[in-house]
């Protein structure tokens, strides 16, 4: 497909040779920011050239649509993480069949992914440039530089041009599960907080929480819990985010996630940190707490619906009582049966986070491709499970799975929740491996995917479309709602 301005049309072609860009005008002048080879075309001029950074900045600079924009905290939102570099023309796609009202997030990597995989900030910016070209997406898109921990990770994503930035204070949330102790409540961060404990008490001591469902009164001891346990986060999440502020010199957006740990946010611990933050002057769009448990990668919702039902709609309402700021659910991949469920407990004001899942869709690409390929991705994800496990939340046991791949359906083994996740977890060291030859897989994957891309992108079209179809339509809901108030 094609963008088009009044003065340039340009697409990517993508074959088993490689990809290329196109890029046609009257005047050949207007190729001069472009590196290619220029020929006469018609009565114009055509450039075939590289998928390089320059001509990345170059289309960014052409088409205002292939520039990131901040999502916002109004419309229902969706992030599509991409491994490989290759996803964003099948992801967009998604969005422009089943995806129709919904702010999508088409460059999504966490610096994590990014070190594992050998790939740069801007490499993630200019590959989703590139697949919005290929896919003729002019709907606008974000980009989130995902789970940021260090003010060295934020400036690594202004610098290639990211607008949302996910600041994680993970790393400083403090196990309270056995009790909190008078020493942990001196050693909370008082100074960084600009608080001390009797004033904190006097401000939450007796408040009640309206959550819709209930109503909860904070006690001395939940506050003095919610300080302990997360006092040292909100400490850092507004440093992280007085360094993005101070830094940036075009708009940015933040998101708060202290999702990837191990214990549970309670409703006051919510409500603590939601009213710290706005205290220490921090403004976010999102926030993602730690949910009931039952959100694993790459896999249905293993847990209780109904605790998560009620688990969301006390976190929207404790988000309604700070101004409204979207709810965050990552591990979102696959989850399609509690997807209208978090529609209605947030009144769609919801953002999901997707990332594995467009690699699993590779891999069944590379199954029906080059399944010596996926022999070897397997049998190094299967190796590598044990270490690989300890960044997400996953139980899957090898012991479940075959040691090969020979004589076994792997279309079926791609679908079936151990496998599913030991490929989901193992991508950071099977793609960095090399064959017996010396050639990195990630590399022959790519390969592979170039020549087949056309089926790559209607896999993910469909997958990823289903992930959308519940949001959109919560998201169109919205908008009749809003059109019928405009309209009385």
């Amino acid at each position: 497909m094609t963008l088009r301005t009044d003065h340039l049309e340009a697409d990517v072609l993508r074959t088993a040779d490689g990809s290329t860009l196109q890029v046609r005008a009257a005047d050949a002048a207007r190729l001069a920011p472009f590196e290619g080879e220029i020929r006469p075309d018609g009565d114009g001029h055509l450039l075939s050239g590289p998928l390089s950074p320059a001509n990345a900045a170059a289309l960014r600079e052409a088409f205002a649509v292939l520039r990131p924009r901040p999502i916002g905290d109004t419309r229902t939102s969706v992030g599509t993480g991409d491994r490989l570099g290759l996803a964003t023309a099948g992801q967009a796609r998604a969005f422009r069949d089943q995806g129709a009202g919904l702010a999508p997030v088409l460059a999504q990597q966490s610096i994590r992914e990014m070190d594992r995989l050998g790939r740069d900030a801007l490499s993630v910016i200019d590959e989703a440039t590139f697949g919005c070209l290929e896919e003729g997406w002019d709907g606008g898109f974000g980009a989130d530089c995902d789970h940021i921990k260090t003010t060295e990770g934020i400036d690594r994503g202004l610098a290639a041009g990211f607008v949302t930035f996910t600041l994680d204070p993970g790393d400083h949330v403090v196990d309270v599960t056995g009790g909190i102790t008078e020493q942990q409540l001196e050693q909370v961060p008082w100074e960084a907080l600009g608080d001390d404990l009797e004033s904190l008490r006097a401000r939450y001591i007796g408040t009640v929480l309206d959550l819709g469902t209930q109503r909860l009164e904070i006690t001395r001891e939940a506050i003095d819990t919610a300080a302990v346990k997360y006092g040292a986060a909100v400490a850092e999440a507004a440093r992280l985010f007085r360094h993005l502020t101070g830094s940036a010199r075009h708009e940015v957006e933040a998101e708060i996630a202290v999702d990837e740990t191990a214990w549970l946010t309670t409703f006051v611990e919510h409500h603590y940190m939601a009213a710290e933050l706005d205290r220490l002057g921090v403004e976010w769009f999102s926030f993602a707490p730690r949910y009931v448990d039952g959100f694993e990668k790459g896999v249905e919702f293993i847990g209780d619906e109904d605790e998560l039902r009620e688990n969301l709609t006390a976190h929207h309402a404790i988000s309604r009582l700070h101004g409204g700021y979207k709810i965050s659910l990552h591990s979102g991949s696959d989850k399609f049966s509690i997807y209208p469920l978090a529609v209605a407990a947030t009144d769609g004001h919801v953002h999901l986070k997707t990332s594995g899942t467009s690699y699993l869709c590779a891999l069944e690409v590379i199954a029906r491709h080059d399944p010596e390929l996926l022999a070897q991705i397997w049998d190094i994800s299967r190796a590598a499970y044990a270490r690989s496990r300890a960044s997400y939340q996953v139980s899957a046991h090898e012991d479940r799975t075959p040691e090969t791949l020979e004589g076994v359906d792997t279309a079926a083994l791609i679908a079936a929740s151990d496998s599913r996740q030991i490929l989901h977890v193992g991508y950071g060291v099977s793609l960095v491996a090399s064959d017996a030859q010396g050639v990195v897989l990630g590399e022959r994957l790519r390969r592979v995917l170039e020549a087949h891309h056309a089926e790559y992108s209607e896999v993910l079209a469909a997958h990823i479309g289903r992930h959308l179809a519940p949001f959109a339509a919560a998201a169109g809901e919205t908008q009749e709602r809003t059109d019928a108030v405009g309209v009385a």
